[in-house]
């Protein structure tokens, strides 16, 4: 049975859970260690890395990168989940007006770091619980807003013309932020409620949604044994980390674990920096840090042969 190291870029389809997507490619690889490197909501598509074998293990750094998506939302109407999933919780009976000039400005106000307020129907915990299943109870708690940031945010389209008006963006965002929320955040900037309609990530974990590969196309690579030249290899989806090379005198120090003198390293990093540590032949050794104190070079996570 094949055993298949690196990240999976999986395009996920409309109606899957996360944990839909990695259940269903357990059965198709038949190897039960693989993670995802964040949850999306059911109806989002598009790109959601996988994480294979000693990859799971980089999951963390994966999750850090910004994301980004398209999104629609739709003006004059609110529900209780933010999307069209929801039950309408208030609707504008006559023609909603709203300008081009109107649409940018409200943009403009949500560029750079914003704060937010978690929605009810998420995952997060408070006192145990996940949010969801408590607004499922009907109960709604006060929530902490949370600063988040939008690294980019684009009108791709906008229809005044109906009924609902329609605006559609592009936004290049920090972990952590909500679509949903920055839809019915824009709608209140334009004094109305607002809902969001669509839904699709394009970019996760430096991964485009070009890159990604169909449920479909992962069988067929699998049966024919040329998946694993279609995964991202582990130190590739890091490669936002610096890139550091040991001498190969230290190369077995370093894969067992040994803190290392900054001395056997180049180039040198900075104190308190997590790097990508090489050998002098390229071959990836694992995560390692420069200790802020001592400036030593600790492990972090090692990838040693076989481990």
């Amino acid at each position: 049975m094949m055993e298949y190291e690196g990240i999976l870029p999986v395009l996920k389809p409309a109606g899957f859970t996360s944990h839909d997507v990695v259940a269903k490619t357990r059965g198709i690889l038949k190897m039960k260690r693989i993670g995802h490197t964040g949850t999306l909501d059911p109806q989002v598509t598009g790109v959601l890395p996988l994480c294979l074998g000693r990859a799971t293990r980089m999951v963390e750094y994966l999750q850090e990168l910004p994301k980004e998506y398209e999104a629609t939302l739709v003006l004059g109407l609110a529900t209780d989940t933010e999307d069209m999933t929801g039950t309408v919780t208030r609707q504008l009976d006559e023609g909603v007006q709203v300008s081009l000039e109107q649409v940018q400005q409200a943009l403009g106000l949500f560029r750079g770091t914003i704060s937010q307020v978690p929605p009810m129907y998420s995952a997060l915990k408070q006192d145990g619980k996940r949010l969801y299943e408590l607004a499922r109870e009907g109960k709604t708690v006060e929530r902490k807003a949370r600063e988040v940031t939008i690294h980019e945010l684009e009108l791709t389209g906008f229809k005044p013309d109906l009924p609902f008006p329609e605006i559609s963006i592009r936004v290049l965002c920090s972990k952590g932020t909500y679509i949903r929320t920055l839809c019915v955040d824009i709608g209140e900037a334009l004094g109305m409620p607002a809902a969001m309609s669509v839904l699709k990530r394009t970019i996760s974990a430096g991964i485009t949604d070009e890159r990604c590969l169909t449920f479909e196309e992962i069988s067929r690579y699998a049966a024919e044994g040329t998946l694993q030249q279609h995964l991202i290899p582990v130190d590739e989806a890091v490669s936002h980390l610096t890139a550091v090379q040991v001498a190969e005198e230290k190369v077995r120090a370093a894969l067992q674990g040994q803190r290392l003198s900054p001395s056997v390293v180049q180039p040198l990093p900075e104190r308190d920096e997590v790097i990508r540590l090489y050998g002098p032949d390229r071959r990836f050794l694992g995560i390692y840090k420069r200790e802020a104190e001592s400036g030593a070079i600790a492990p972090v996570k090692v990838f040693a042969q076989n481990q």
